[in-house]
């Protein structure tokens, strides 16, 4: 995967300062089009303020993020979704115009990358003309990158080539993967949200680079913008939904087709495990082979032909939206059978993308602080978490859906961090833990701590954890008295927050 070796393309300013040597590169506006264009392309301003997933209780620094956007409809700004996450202020400016406009979040969808904003000061869209989306452009064809490249003063247009067009992750939320659009035009900080046109239409959204590259940037095509602007219709985001199963491409082996039972002459990808609660769940079963998805034929490597390109099976599932069916073919020791599967979130007990706009959830008791397990938390470890974090933890995020057996869980719940106090001062060995369970309570998820918590007990609560045979026993008595304490010397304004809302 590469969404580890990928930036986002926004400036992030600590002081809220941007140097007034730092001007955009690129070629300034010249042409007719080009010009037209400085009337839909804006600076988007934000005060961002992250989550901290170990004191959840507290917020980070504030920092300024600097992007683009651009009109796509009526009064509807469209940008990225990580120019405006965990944000306290938005402010749009329009180029040549000294005003900054007040701007609030209509719709964000974390998992594409996408946001609309809107403005109630009616005089911001005066002159302005939505821009219009075109198809997916073709691979060795020009695209233009518009926007405020390093915030800069004035719009900034450059140049460049489509030279991929595949599925991959999206590193704002780091798992999921939708289709990209690899150009050699210049992206730069700043660009993020900025429209990429050709012949005058959309045909993405610019929104992250590699890394230790140069000239290598990537856009969000319009399969995906339409999808999410379709989605929203209603005047809610449900999101992209997926199969749901973990897929093996074992059908390059003749030998193994033989096993499997299916006819020489047929291509597929084998199913090795579905999600529990998924959608097909009562569907699929492993070691069965999908050979077809809709009228999508499947090869060996999972691939089907889709808008003239050779694509994941995934890209099928992205045309649809939420409670839509599927038809799927697919061959059981074989015997070919065909049936219906409704598109869903379907997504893992331990949720491997990042969270964004919910303040996280903890329960804090007597100094143990309990929070679920979640990406956001393991990256708390720093840029290389995946190495850095603890090996047991490391395990469950990468075979969580292999090993949780029970269908009652809802999450992974971790102690997270201890507030000193004599009550736990000898608690430290059991920091980042999974827990099992509390009081001979199974906690399932963070609900369970807080009940756990709750109910009358000896003279210990006893917590127990995954694969730990220790126990850490807490003095019940002690741990009453010292609880209100504790929460006061650490300025913790609530013993819990069990849902994600402030």
């Amino acid at each position: 995967m590469r969404y580890h070796q990928c930036i986002l393309f926004t400036v992030l300013a600590f002081s809220g300062i941007l140097s007034a040597s730092q001007t955009p590169k690129g070629v300034p506006f010249g042409t007719t089009e080009q010009q037209s264009l400085e009337k839909s392309v804006f600076l988007i301003r934000s005060v961002k303020q992250d989550f901290d997933y170990v004191t959840p209780w507290k917020q980070k620094a504030m920092m300024q993020s600097i992007g683009s956007g651009f009109l796509i409809g009526r009064q509807k700004v469209l940008t990225n979704a990580h120019n405006v996450s965990n944000c306290k202020y938005i402010e749009l400016k329009k180029e040549n115009i000294a005003k900054r406009y007040p701007a609030r979040v209509a719709f964000i969808g974390h998992d594409c990358d996408l946001a609309i904003l809107t403005i109630d000061e009616e005089s911001f869209f005066e002159g302005t003309v939505p821009l219009e989306l075109a198809e997916i452009p073709s691979v060795n064809s020009t695209v233009s990158t518009y926007g405020f490249p390093v915030g800069g003063n004035r719009i900034s247009v450059t140049e460049g080539v489509v030279s991929r067009i595949e599925t991959d992750t999206y590193v704002h939320s780091g798992a999921d993967g939708h289709l990209v659009i690899q150009t050699d035009a210049a992206i730069n900080p700043g660009n993020s949200g900025g429209p990429v046109m050709q012949n005058g239409k959309v045909v993405g959204v610019a929104f992250q680079g590699l890394l230790m590259t140069e000239g290598i940037g990537y856009m969000i095509p319009t399969t995906v913008i339409r999808h999410f602007l379709v989605d929203i219709e209603d005047g809610k985001y449900d999101g992209f939904g997926s199969l749901g199963v973990l897929l093996y491409p074992g059908l390059h082996s003749a030998s193994y087709k033989d096993y499997l039972k299916v006819p020489a002459n047929e291509d597929g990808i084998i199913v090795v495990a579905t999600i529990m609660h998924s959608s097909v769940e009562s569907i699929l079963q492993p070691n069965d082979v999908v050979t077809r998805i809709d009228n999508y034929n499947v090869d060996n490597d999972g691939m089907v032909r889709i808008y003239g390109l050779r694509l994941h099976m995934s890209e099928v599932i992205e045309t649809k939206h939420i409670g839509q069916a599927s038809e799927l073919t697919f061959y059981r020791s074989g015997k070919l059978m065909k049936e219906t599967a409704t598109v869903a979130l379907n997504r893992p007990i331990f949720e491997q993308a990042r969270q964004y706009d919910r303040p996280p959830r903890y329960v804090c008791f007597a100094g143990l602080t309990f929070v679920p397990a979640t990406r956001n938390f393991l990256e708390t470890w720093g840029r290389d978490w995946q190495t850095e974090i603890p090996h047991y933890l490391r395990y469950l995020f990468i075979h969580s859906m292999q090993l949780n057996i029970e269908r009652q869980r809802k999450e992974y719940i971790v102690l997270a961090e201890i507030m000193p106090d004599e009550v736990n001062s000898y608690a430290g060995d059991f920091r980042s833990q999974p827990v099992e369970s509390i009081n001979g309570i199974t906690i399932w998820g963070l609900d369970d701590v807080y009940k756990a918590f709750k109910q009358a007990v000896g003279d210990f609560y006893t917590i127990k954890f995954l694969g730990n045979n220790q126990v850490l026993p807490i003095d019940a008595k002690k741990a009453r008295l010292r609880h209100r304490l504790i929460l006061d010397k650490y300025h913790i304004p609530a013993e819990a927050r069990l849902e994600g809302t402030l």
